[in-house]
């Protein structure tokens, strides 16, 4: 009998106070159930120090990019004695770190100096394997490359080719290798 007295006295309060009771309720409800499945699928620790190193190379992405739009379009090489744009050994280093592209033009240069690397780009139809660009820090220098393989051609030959990056092509959006030095 004494909840039939709850129901009947719930049922007399005014409308805008059970709204309210019901409201309460239902966020103490998902309020609860979150707090239990964060503790079920919840990673915590490990979940916030990732989100701390994408934020950091988020950060240091955009560092870059804005460092690539204030560089002028051209070609940008690390040493004296021409008439493009000279990069200081500072931003030598944050321009190599910003440099993901390796056009055609710089992986046919540096296939000269290797006439197999040659021979397996033209059989495969061109195709790359994979490219990279690094810095080195004991050298301070970047360092640009490519790997290429017959392997969709029926020739089982990998090849990497790789040199120092001398100059870069800025396009104003983003910066490439332009030439390799790998002799």
């Amino acid at each position: 009998m004494s909840q039939q007295n709850y129901f009947t006295k719930l049922k007399e309060l005014p409308e805008s106070v059970r709204q309210f009771g019901a409201l309460v309720i239902i966020t103490l409800i998902i309020i609860l159930s979150f707090f239990i499945l964060n503790n079920i699928f919840g990673e915590g620790e490990d979940l916030v120090k990732r989100m701390k190193i994408e934020e950091e190379r988020i950060a240091e992405e955009r560092k870059l990019n804005e460092l690539i739009s204030t560089l002028p379009s051209g070609i940008l090489v690390t040493f004296d004695g021409t008439d493009h744009h000279r990069l200081s050994d500072e931003v030598y280093e944050k321009v190599c770190k910003a440099t993901k592209l390796i056009p055609q033009r710089a992986i046919m240069g540096a296939n000269f100096l290797n006439f197999r690397a040659h021979e397996i780009y033209t059989i495969n139809g061109n195709k790359i394997d994979e490219t990279f660009v690094e810095w080195d820090e004991e050298k301070n220098k970047c360092f640009a490359g490519f790997t290429v393989s017959g392997n969709n051609v029926g020739v089982d030959e990998k090849i990497s080719v790789s040199g120092e990056a001398l100059s870069f092509l800025s396009t104003g959006i983003d910066t490439r290798i332009y030439y390799i030095k790998n002799f």
